[in-house]
């Protein structure tokens, strides 16, 4: 009897000991088919999350952001300004500078701000794995503040090149992210930084500075943080295709503000093209002299009750306007088909224009509108 017993103790516990096994989350079968866990599931969309849009544009355009270092050169003396001996005791000291730009084809062609390399002796093309390059200016354009540069290299040597987008197609209030080297020499190392932004607003004119010569139209405003040394980097849409040249901030402080600008590539493309095909950028040529109707005086002699326009006062013989039929007195309406008030107005609109290019004018003449289009020519040389 009391062997059954014991045996009867001895199986239950082994039973026991199995069934506790089987519940114990050490050893328990792994069942592939089964749902996963809600750690799990956090864990993968997170993860996934993490490889955004954004993160797939940097990735793609990254590589093709690189550092344009310049030498410069600046007068010194020791001696006060007006001091007679000035002009006597001066040394020159080299100066250098750095912006960014961007690889626009596998050859080595860099487009940077032209301010960027303005007055350089030395310019080097640093890529973000670290590599140098001495460059060449191959073209500038003063007037857009873009500059075409040309490493100096093998033929056989190839690198990343952006890809390019569609300036015309922005949408205000779109993802936008600026790609480029802010900190310039502060760091050990060249890879560009990224921050990210919308558009704020499209086709700003800004008033750039005076001696730069250079005219800021049809600009892309973003609150995408640009510092300095971001001038000439990649503004880039949600897609990793390059829509705008960085170029400057307006700012109270040095910094960013969330008033950056960027040149659309559209119009860089253009710059890009002349440069490589003519070695110049082409000035159009529409053979018009104007004056701007909005003035009181100018409206009430000629008695002009619509003030928004332009007067045409001297006509080019032999320009395209002359031989499209435009005439003395003739009042520009509109540009394009837009309303124009001033002469800043139809600037905006031919601002980018390129010889081949059709210009269409809204003209008043005798109280009645027309429109009288024409053929846009590079303008003649002195």
């Amino acid at each position: 009897m009391i062997r059954k017993l014991l045996l009867f103790f001895l199986v239950g516990a082994v039973i026991g000991v199995i069934v506790f096994s089987l519940r114990s989350p050490g050893v328990s079968p792994v069942d592939p088919d089964a749902p996963a866990s809600s750690e799990e599931r956090v864990g993968t969309a997170i993860t996934a999350s993490r490889e955004n849009a954004i993160v797939q544009a940097v990735e793609r355009v990254s590589d093709a952001v690189v550092t344009v270092a310049t030498i410069t050169e600046q007068s010194h003396s020791p001696f006060g300004r007006g001091d007679f001996f000035r002009r006597f005791f001066r040394s020159r000291e080299p100066v250098p500078g750095m912006g960014s730009g961007v690889m626009v084809d596998s050859m080595g062609m860099v487009l940077t701000n032209e301010h960027v390399v303005r007055n350089a002796l030395r310019i080097e093309i640093v890529l973000p794995d670290g590599r140098f390059f001495v460059a060449r200016v191959l073209g500038r354009a003063i007037d857009y503040d873009l500059a075409v540069l040309q490493i100096q290299c093998e033929d056989s040597l190839r690198f990343a090149a952006a890809p390019l987008g569609d300036s015309e197609d922005l949408i205000v209030g779109e993802w936008v992210i600026a790609i480029g080297n802010p900190l310039g020499y502060q760091l050990t190392d060249h890879k560009p930084s990224a921050t990210v932004g919308v558009v704020s607003a499209l086709e700003r004119e800004v008033k750039g500075e005076t001696e730069s010569g250079a005219i800021y139209k049809n600009m892309i405003q973003t609150d995408a943080a640009i510092n300095p040394g971001n001038s000439g980097g990649a503004l880039v849409n949600a897609m990793g295709e390059v829509i705008g040249i960085n170029t400057f901030i307006l700012s109270t402080t040095g910094g960013s503000m969330g008033l950056g600008f960027a040149i659309p590539i559209h119009i860089a493309r253009r710059i890009i093209d002349d440069i490589v095909e003519y070695g110049r950028v082409r000035e159009v040529w529409i053979g018009l002299g104007v004056w701007n109707i909005n003035h009181q005086y100018v409206a009430h002699r000629l008695g002009i009750a619509n003030r928004n326009g332009l007067l045409v006062m001297a006509v080019d013989p032999g320009s395209p306007a002359d031989r499209a039929g435009v005439e003395m007195y003739d009042i520009i309406r509109g540009v394009n088909r837009r309303p124009v008030r001033t002469d800043r107005d139809a600037r905006r609109e031919i601002f980018g224009a390129a010889p081949g290019d059709r210009l269409a004018l809204q003209i008043e003449r005798d109280g009645r509108l027309q429109e009288i289009s024409f053929i846009l020519e590079e303008k003649p040389t002195p």
